[in-house]
């Protein structure tokens, strides 16, 4: 029996009044999954006093949003990102999860904690998630030995200034540089300790990452995504930058670099944002094994619905991330509304 898996990219519940009506065109998908997946992109937090949204910080309320994911059957996300900020969010937020029996990974009281997996169980077969970020504050971000925060990877960047093969070539003053990035090696060889970690407890690891800047795949993100599946991992997905971004296929496992926003209806300053192009990404298990990895688009309506698209109706959008995943070695195909992943290498 197959087990069927749904992986979603940002859920922010910021501005939500009625818990029935973000999930509620996408709800009867998640009910025939047996384990849905999604980054939490806000706290389910009321701030003493109230909370201006010149300052920085997504909270939702935490009764309406917390009842939107269980409703919907969402059961389990991932918490390591950049809006999971500050001890008494993260707090409350993981205290609201736990009241409603809704799985969390990613962030915690300490580091410890924050860089725990989440083990669940079905037919026999247990899944195991973790989520780091490389998108986060410098300040009391990360999770400290003693100190509350999130799971993270350092990332960082240099500037280079090409001395071969470079057009204007290298002997001008005010060539541009290139734009260079790395994922830090202490931070990886911490990812390679909690994947085999995992291992040792799940058949199968799932691992989800808050990266990116823009539509680019950067060498980090690569870095990252290999070094996971090298060290174990069944599945890499990664989210942050609010794109669909391309999919890569490394040694037979599918690597969503960005499933974009899910259910984004607020973000910085209390702007409300445009229809993104996200994607819902559905994997199919088999003896431990993947069976079938495929994606569906999403946009959002006027009511902050998520709704799901053809691959017909994104057409320029879709063309692109064909193309762009043939770059990196990933096939894909039209298969009735959705997009299947051919994963023989």
């Amino acid at each position: 029996m197959a087990t069927k898996m749904i992986l979603t990219g940002d859920v922010n519940l910021m501005n939500v009044t009625d818990p029935a009506v973000p999930f509620s065109l996408v709800q009867a998908e998640f009910r025939v999954a047996d384990i849905v997946f999604c980054n939490l992109e806000c706290c389910l937090y009321r701030a003493l006093g109230g909370h201006a949204v010149e300052h920085e910080g997504f909270f939702a309320d935490p009764v309406v949003a917390g009842e939107a994911l269980q409703s919907a059957g969402i059961q389990a996300v991932g918490l390591a990102n950049n809006v999971n900020y500050g001890e008494a969010a993260i707090t409350a937020s993981i205290d609201r999860l736990d009241e409603l029996g809704i799985a969390h990974t990613g962030a915690g009281a300490n580091q410890s904690l924050a860089r725990a997996p989440v083990i669940l169980m079905r037919d026999g077969v247990r899944f195991g998630f973790l989520q780091r970020s490389s998108v986060y504050w410098p300040t009391n971000h990360e999770a400290g030995e003693v100190s509350p925060g999130i799971a993270v990877i350092r990332g960082h960047t240099a500037y280079h200034v090409p001395m071969h093969g470079s057009r204007p070539p290298a002997n001008r003053p005010g060539i541009p540089p290139e734009i260079v990035t790395w994922a830090d090696p202490v931070y990886l060889k911490r990812l390679d300790d909690d994947i085999a970690a995992l291992r040792g407890r799940a058949e199968v690891v799932v691992t989800s990452f808050h990266w990116g800047l823009h539509q680019e795949v950067l060498r980090y993100m690569t870095d990252i995504a290999h070094r996971a599946i090298d060290a174990g991992a069944d599945l890499v997905i990664g989210h942050g930058p609010h794109y669909s971004l391309p999919i890569e296929v490394y040694k037979g496992v599918p690597i969503f670099y960005g499933l974009g926003s899910f259910s984004f209806h607020t973000g910085h300053g209390g702007r409300q944002h445009g229809d993104w192009l996200g994607m819902m990404a559905r994997v199919s298990w088999e003896r431990r094994k993947i069976a079938d990895a495929a994606f569906r688009f999403v946009r959002h309506d006027r009511c902050n619905r998520t709704v799901l698209r053809a691959p017909a109706d994104e057409g320029v959008e879709f063309d692109e991330i064909v193309q762009r995943s043939a770059g990196l070695g990933a096939r894909l195909a039209v298969r009735s509304d959705e997009v299947e992943i051919d994963l023989r290498t």
